[in-house]
């Protein structure tokens, strides 16, 4: 049952992306590309189970911090957000020892994802409040769809805030780091591009200090 619900997330994000994807801008044009590696996707090769993750402490908060435009999409993940794959890879940080508490991302679809893809990268980064996600970088491009938690965003030296509904757009290799306030951020990320398996890493371009 829980795999049926995770399937009508996916239709939910899909659909959210669709209304943008008109745009002849470069987040139309990469949302038109994932919107079509999103097609014809395969069974889930596993399950879903309840997660222990113990950044999933800040969901419930998280799920109150949207708006009027992401509500539709924070219900259907708030069916399923206990029970995804969120995890943390990133290697520790003696100078940030509890950021792996705070932050974590459900892949769902991907290659290592529970529904496999070569062509694009589906899931959800959840931060807790008063968390800086530090300066990183990753071959793939990147989309983020804000749901819930409005989050200063600094894209290779660009700050801005980002409050629910937006979308934005991190190219290949692109130096991008967030944090967070008093609330809580969840939001919808997409990969493509030509490498979609290799993680991002920590960079000290851009760094802010923790």
């Amino acid at each position: 049952m829980m795999t049926l619900e995770v399937l009508s997330l996916i239709t939910a994000i899909r659909g959210t992306f669709a209304e943008r994807s008109p745009s002849d801008d470069r987040v139309g044009r990469e949302i038109r590309k994932v919107l079509a590696g999103l097609e014809k996707l395969p069974p889930a090769t596993s399950g879903f189970s309840m997660s222990n993750h113990a950044a999933t402490r800040h969901i419930a908060a998280a799920l109150r911090a949207g708006n009027e435009s992401t509500a539709g999409l924070l219900d259907r993940i708030a069916a399923v957000s206990h029970f995804l794959p969120w995890t943390y890879r990133y290697p520790f940080r003696a100078d940030a020892p509890g950021l792996g508490q705070s932050v974590a991302f459900a892949e769902i679809v991907g290659p290592k994802a529970p529904i496999a893809s070569d062509r694009v990268c589906l899931g959800l980064t959840l931060l807790g409040p008063r968390t800086l996600y530090p300066s990183h970088r990753h071959p793939a491009i990147e989309i983020y769809y804000v749901a819930a938690g409005t989050a200063v965003w600094i894209v290779d030296g660009v700050v801005s805030e980002r409050p629910p509904g937006t979308f934005i757009l991190h190219r290949s290799q692109a130096v991008h780091s967030m944090e967070t306030s008093e609330e809580p951020l969840l939001a919808v990320y997409s990969w493509s591009g030509k490498d979609v398996r290799t993680s991002s890493t920590y960079t000290t371009e851009y760094r802010k200090e923790l």
